[in-house]
């Protein structure tokens, strides 16, 4: 896959239509998070004190992860530990196999998609069903989510009904029920009814049920899940083994904590007041068995990260794509890392910098995710940072190297600028054909600016600009 985002940018950027669906989407969404912010008086009080309540618990991780694991224990599960990708997937596998599974049941989680979990399970030859509807159109569809929080967005219900009738999800005839077929077969009613049933059919006959974790309360050993489908109840009401996938710094230290981030949460994400369900999985079934997996991967060296650390505060809303400007025009596919949007920027830089540093250019640097975050991570001010540093990583484009120094050489030599802006206007003059070029990536969507007959300065030392004018 390229580095370069600007590219994959003009891709999605192709179809104008689908440029306009997915900004006004998200813009949508977005609108809808501050209007419910305006309702409550104290959310910036809330804000700060999801942002205190996170920065306490990751400095103080170990206490609690201690503390969690005594509490799950006590109540019944069992908990496992992963350093990395290859151990969580290796204790899934194991798990699975001790229990002869043959079909799972994912709950929708962004960390099996950070492990890459299904690939490893199908390569054994264990069916591997997402049961969020987004998920599982696009696993159906072969394709990565765009989005942490609504993954399937930008397929539109035309894509649906194409991909429900070449695999086999539709129709409705086929479980037994005589309603009509409409005649619009993307009808988003009857497509979601061809969805519910072939889910129901998985649900009903899966030999284990996994789910992620939005919250683990380190006082209790709760499992807080968050979903709008009720998929992750189903995923754990049937199968009787339930394994639960959750990075280390999804902790809060009690309900009273959980209480702040359950009003932040969907608000932030999607708009709503509250998820439709919020599920609390302390214990297993009768019967049963409840494995709770902590996972690394990566999270403690970011910790230790001085510039950094704040990105482990992120609780995964998506509120920061909503937001961002070059998100809704460019796409999550433009971005080359699995999580897109400005806390992706980050994760795919702290993850690996030779392979993502091209996102460091998807960012515009108008601070709009840092306004929105829940738990007040200092995104933009981080990308920043990240683009200070490709050059030492030897991913500094060489191109705006050369600009640099010829800013540089330019404003540090005054009768140079002076020169330069006098000679300014002249550009007025020269024909399209000379403007309009390759490497004049300005006109790209832009008309050329009319450059002023004189400058600020010469207008000032004239006496034409005074206070009284700026005002």
């Amino acid at each position: 896959m390229s580095t370069d985002h600007s590219k994959r940018a003009a891709q999605f950027n192709a179809d104008a239509n689908r440029v306009s669906r997915h900004d006004q989407t998200f813009w949508g969404v977005r609108a809808k998070r501050d209007t419910l912010a305006k309702g409550i008086p104290e959310w910036e009080q809330l804000r700060e004190a999801a942002s205190q309540i996170k920065k306490h618990t990751i400095t103080h991780l170990a206490d609690y992860l201690e503390q969690f694991e005594a509490a799950a224990t006590r109540n019944g599960a069992i908990v496992h530990w992963a350093s990395n990708a290859v151990e969580y997937n290796s204790i899934v596998s194991d798990i699975l196999q001790s229990h002869n599974v043959k079909k799972v049941v994912k709950s929708k989680s962004m960390l099996t998609e950070e492990c890459h979990l299904n690939e490893h399970l199908e390569l054994q030859g264990i069916d591997v069903v997402e049961t969020d509807l987004g998920e599982r159109i696009l696993q159906l569809m072969k394709l990565a989510p765009s989005h942490i929080v609504m993954p399937a967005i930008h397929i539109t219900r035309e894509q649906v009904a194409e991909c429900f009738s070449n695999k086999g999800v539709s129709p409705l005839s086929q479980y037994g029920v005589d309603d009509p077929v409409p005649d619009d077969l993307s009808d988003p009613t009857y497509l979601t009814r061809c969805a519910r049933y072939h889910l129901r059919n998985n649900f009903m006959t899966a030999d284990c049920g996994m789910t992620g974790a939005n919250f683990g309360i380190a006082e209790t050993g709760d499992i807080v899940v968050c979903t709008n489908e009720g998929n992750a109840d189903m995923s754990t009401s049937i199968p009787k083994l339930h394994i639960v996938s959750m990075g280390i710094e999804k902790l809060v230290p009690n309900y009273k904590s959980m209480a702040v981030f359950q009003r932040l949460l969907a608000r932030h994400g999607t708009g709503q007041a509250t998820t439709v369900y919020t599920s609390h999985f302390r214990k297993p079934r009768p019967g049963g068995e409840m494995h709770i997996i902590l996972v690394d991967n990566g999270r403690s060296s970011i910790l230790n990260n001085p510039d950094h650390w704040q990105t482990l505060k992120c609780m995964r809303c998506g509120a920061c794509m909503n937001t961002c400007p070059v998100y809704r025009r460019s796409g999550g596919y433009s971005y080359s890392y699995f999580i897109p949007g400005p806390i992706g920027i980050n994760l795919g830089m702290l993850r690996n910098p030779a392979e993502h540093y091209g996102n460091c250019s998807a960012c515009s640097l108008c601070c709009s995710c840092d306004n929105v975050c829940p738990v007040k991570v200092d995104l933009s001010t981080q990308i920043y940072k990240w683009r200070q540093e490709l050059d030492s990583h030897g991913n500094a484009d060489p191109m705006k190297k050369i600009m640099s120094k010829g800013m540089a050489a330019l404003f540090e030599h005054p009768s140079l600028y002076t020169s330069a802006l006098r000679c300014a206007p002249m550009v007025n003059h020269l024909p399209e054909c000379l403007t309009n070029i390759k490497i004049n990536t300005w006109c790209e969507g832009h008309a050329m600016p009319v450059m002023a007959k004189a400058s600020f300065h010469e207008l000032w030392k004239k006496g034409l600009v005074t206070n009284e004018n700026k005002k």
